[in-house]
C-alpha cells in the first residue's frame, strides 16, 4: 500500500516539475515580442490492479497523474508602437513566414531588420518570405513603407508582398525554439492585417505566471512532505517489526 501511494505521488512530483519548467519558460519569454504562452494539460491514468490485493472491485485501481499535452496559447498580445519602420505587428490570426535551414517556419514575431545583404530577416538572421521568396533592398533605397495587405515599397517602387499565412488548427503547430513554429498546412491570409511602426507583445502575463509558480511550488513541497512522512511511517513499521522478533 506504501509503494502505490509514493508511486502516485512520484507521477505527480513528476507532472508538477515539467509545468514548474513551462512556467519558467512563460515567464523568461514575458518580453519576448510576439511569444506565445504554452500551457499544460493533465488527464488520470488509471492502473486497473493495485499491488495491495486486500482491496476489491473498483479499489483496486490506482489513478496516476499524467502530462498528457502542451498547448499553446494563441491570443493576441498588446500592440505596441515602436514607430521603427521595419516593425511589423499582425492584427488578426495570421502569421508571418520566414525561412530557416530546415526549412519554412511560421512566427509573430514582427520585429524585422535589413541584414549585410539588404535581405529582411527576423532577429535571429531568417530570410523574411514575401509570396515571391525572400525581400531584397538595394543599398540606396530609403522610405520603406508596409501597407495592411503587407505589400512593401520603398523609394525605388514596389518591393513585394509579405507572405501572411492563417491556419484552421494553430493549435497543431509544434513550436521550434527562436519564438517560432513548425507544421500546420498553411492558408493563404483572409482576414489578417499588419501594422508597420508596431510590435505585439508577448501575451505572458507576469501576474498570472508568477501565481502559478508559487502554487506548484506549494503543490510539490505537499507532496514531498507527504512522501518523507510515508518513510518515516515504514521506518517506523521496521523497527517495531525488529524488536518483537528480538
Amino acid at each position: 500500500m506504501i509503494e502505490n501511494a509514493q508511486l502516485i505521488s512520484l507521477s505527480r512530483q513528476i507532472a508538477l516539475q515539467r509545468q514548474m519548467d513551462m512556467v519558467a519558460n512563460n515567464i523568461a519569454n514575458v518580453n519576448t515580442t510576439g511569444f506565445k504562452a504554452e500551457q499544460m494539460l493533465f488527464e488520470e491514468y488509471r492502473m486497473p490492479v493495485a499491488s495491495h490485493r486486500g482491496f476489491s472491485g473498483e479499489d483496486q485501481s490506482l489513478a496516476y497523474v499524467q502530462d498528457w499535452a502542451t498547448v499553446q496559447d494563441f491570443a493576441p498580445g498588446t500592440m505596441v508602437q515602436s514607430g521603427a519602420p521595419l516593425d511589423v505587428a499582425i492584427m488578426g490570426e495570421g502569421f508571418f513566414a520566414v525561412q530557416t535551414a530546415a526549412g519554412e517556419r511560421w512566427t509573430r514575431a514582427g520585429a524585422f531588420q535589413l541584414n549585410n545583404a539588404g535581405t529582411l530577416v527576423d532577429l535571429s538572421g531568417n530570410p523574411v518570405l514575401g509570396e515571391g521568396g525572400p525581400i531584397q533592398f538595394g543599398p540606396q533605397e530609403s522610405d520603406i513603407t508596409i501597407a495592411a495587405d503587407g505589400s512593401i515599397s520603398s523609394s525605388e517602387g514596389p518591393k513585394g508582398q509579405l507572405r501572411i499565412v492563417e491556419f484552421t488548427e494553430p493549435h497543431a503547430l509544434v513550436r521550434q525554439g527562436s519564438n517560432l513554429f513548425s507544421g500546420g498546412t498553411p492558408m493563404p491570409n483572409q482576414g489578417s492585417r499588419v501594422m508597420q511602426g508596431f510590435i505585439e507583445r508577448s501575451n505572458v502575463s507576469g501576474v498570472a505566471e508568477m501565481a502559478e509558480m508559487i502554487r506548484v511550488t506549494r503543490a510539490y513541497e505537499s507532496i514531498a512532505s507527504l512522501s518523507q512522512k510515508q518513510d518515516d511511517l515504514r521506518r517506523d513499521a521496521i523497527q517495531r517489526l525488529g524488536s518483537v522478533n528480538a
